[in-house]
């Protein structure tokens, strides 16, 4: 049997993975094709591909109104036009999935057709658990078939995370850990991620850096005993390697590796241990968020980024 991808986060913990895939996949749309779908990377033109505007999709049967995770405009290089990817991650396994992405994609149809093509629709399934998720919606009597819908597909958890350790894709880095392993593989998988982000950080900006590792962040557990053996091992081994992590890592700063967490372990009080976490967190956002003024980029722009209000940045900036 396949390993998969441990259950990190804490049971009735809320983390909203379909609105981090939804900023990961805005900005790193062509590396997130060329990972999963090489065969269809080869046939577009990303440099003409934009973002739509959100698209409401009604479903008079159901009388819902539904606004579509990620529609992405893009140039297919055979037929020189334009045609439409619709992206649609999902979290929890639904029974009706595959049926919603039919109608999704007659919705889409009926109101496209004339400008595009083609619509390449993608399910983009998270879950840590399940069985084997669908890719097709089928309606038929006997003897005759009357609908065969397919849509492609990615089960992250049915990936190994072995495959991806010597990728410089920024998107395999940020969802290694929602890939499969063991928890025996667990801190070597954490440990690969941070190679990972320093062979990445040579070549994207700090606010892309700050993405990946946003995403990242959901999908790890803090584990301050381990992470720590982690931290000192890449320490050790690439001393200047692992301080350019700690400098880039809000994350695991505030999971303890400063004083908070040093002076609470010793004066065994939990207090100490959470005083130190929030001041690492908000030390290290900090930095991040004056680096990204830094290189001229909005307060907006930051603020959606990295989870944070408008005022928040504009008072970061101001100190």
């Amino acid at each position: 049997m396949r390993n998969r991808g441990m259950r990190d986060q804490e049971k009735g913990a809320a983390i909203p993975h379909d609105e981090a895939f939804k900023k990961l996949l805005q900005t790193f749309f062509a590396e997130f094709i060329e990972l999963f779908f090489p065969e269809l990377d080869v046939l577009l033109d990303h440099s003409h591909t934009r973002l739509l505007m959100q698209e409401q999709l009604v479903d008079i049967v159901g009388e819902e109104a539904k606004i579509l995770d990620l529609l992405l405009e893009t140039r297919y290089k055979a037929l020189d036009a334009y045609i439409l990817v619709h992206m649609e991650p999902q979290s929890s396994r639904k029974k009706d999935f595959s049926e919603r992405m039919f109608i999704y994609f007659g919705r889409l149809f009926e109101r496209h057709r004339k400008e595009h093509r083609l619509i390449i629709p993608i399910a983009i399934f998270t879950a840590d658990e399940g069985g084997e998720e669908p890719d097709t919606f089928r309606m038929a009597i006997p003897g005759r078939e009357i609908v065969r819908f397919h849509y492609w597909k990615v089960e992250l958890r049915r990936h190994s995370w072995r495959r991806f350790v010597d990728s410089d894709n920024p998107v395999a880095a940020a969802l290694l850990a929602k890939m499969g392993y063991n928890e025996k593989e667990k801190k070597e998988m954490r440990l690969a991620y941070l190679r990972m982000l320093l062979r990445l950080r040579r070549k994207l900006d700090d606010a892309r850096i700050a993405l990946l590792m946003s995403v990242a962040d959901l999908y790890f557990k803090p584990d301050p005993e381990q992470d720590e053996r982690i931290m000192r091992e890449l320490m050790n081994d690439h001393p200047k390697e692992g301080e350019a992590i700690m400098e880039l890592m809000p994350a695991w700063k505030r999971w303890g590796y400063e004083e908070g967490i040093e002076e609470g372990l010793l004066k065994g009080k939990e207090q100490g241990v959470a005083e130190g976490k929030a001041e690492g967190m908000a030390e290290e956002r900090a930095k991040v968020v004056r680096k990204m003024l830094a290189k001229g980029l909005d307060a907006a722009q930051i603020a959606d980024m990295l989870d944070l209000t408008h005022d928040e940045v504009q008072r970061i900036g101001k100190r």
